[in-house]
């Protein structure tokens, strides 16, 4: 089958930020505003989630819509894991955090002693695909369970949560210009974005008290979902002109 994996452009980082703050303040939406609580959330986003991948596995080619579908909803599940394990179980961010960490290494390990290559441009065979999910998976986790550290156990805030995982950011970018392993630095990155687009995210959605800026979950889940469905509608359209001229 064709790669499952989009290039990695500025059009897929920008979608892969707005998706994680809407994981962020979709499932405090979710979990607190229409008071679903927490497990509640994380069993209904499964279920949709679990559809989901199985619409994504299905296909034998990289499909827009649902490539992102599945990301946007793997973002609210992996924020909603470690919001149980902090909130409702009591895990220490420290220990989620290290934990998150370690499983990742097992899955890439287990993924490059499989298939010796942990690149998301030959993601052409299922088992590959299963490995690439399972490890965005644990990426939001956590980039969830890290950003939570740092912005509210360590007490760096949002505001400065946004600077300093947005300079993270671009420190990659021009590490892998410099010459850097790429797959090592895309990999890092897509961990960087999920505590970026977090703090993103409840920068804009907290109120003024604790530090946001009071637009509200609503609010700001409805303007990135909107941005993200207008890219992903002009991504499906140029993708489609591009298979259109390539045929004639």
């Amino acid at each position: 089958m064709q790669n499952k994996v989009p290039e990695v452009t500025i059009a897929f980082w920008t979608i892969k930020v707005l998706s994680t703050t809407v994981g962020e303040t979709g499932a405090d939406y979710l979990a607190v505003h229409v008071g679903l609580g927490t497990a509640v959330t994380i069993a209904l986003t499964l279920m949709f989630l679990a559809a989901a991948l199985v619409a994504q596995l299905k296909k034998r080619a990289y499909v827009p819509w649902i490539y992102w579908l599945t990301v946007v909803l793997v973002s609210i599940v992996g924020t909603q894991l470690t919001d149980l394990l902090s909130d409702v179980l009591g895990v220490s961010l420290y220990v989620s955090t290290a934990a998150f960490g370690v499983l990742l290494c097992v899955i890439f390990e287990v993924w490059y002693q499989s298939e010796r290559t942990l690149s998301i441009h030959t993601i052409v065979t299922r088992k590959r695909e299963l490995f690439y999910w399972a490890a965005i998976l644990v990426t939001f986790a956590l980039g969830t369970a890290a950003g939570d550290l740092a912005t509210e156990a360590l007490g760096l805030g949002f505001g400065p949560g946004v600077v300093v995982f947005g300079f993270l950011l671009v420190m990659m970018g021009v590490a892998a210009y410099l010459g850097a392993n790429r797959v090592l630095t895309f990999w890092l990155a897509y961990i960087l974005t999920r505590p970026f687009g977090a703090s993103l995210g409840d920068l804009l959605s907290q109120s003024r008290e604790y530090g946001g800026m009071g637009m509200g979950t609503i609010v700001t889940s409805v303007a990135f979902l909107s941005v993200i469905v207008m890219l992903v509608i002009l991504h499906t359209a140029a993708r489609t002109r591009h298979g259109n001229a390539s045929t004639t």
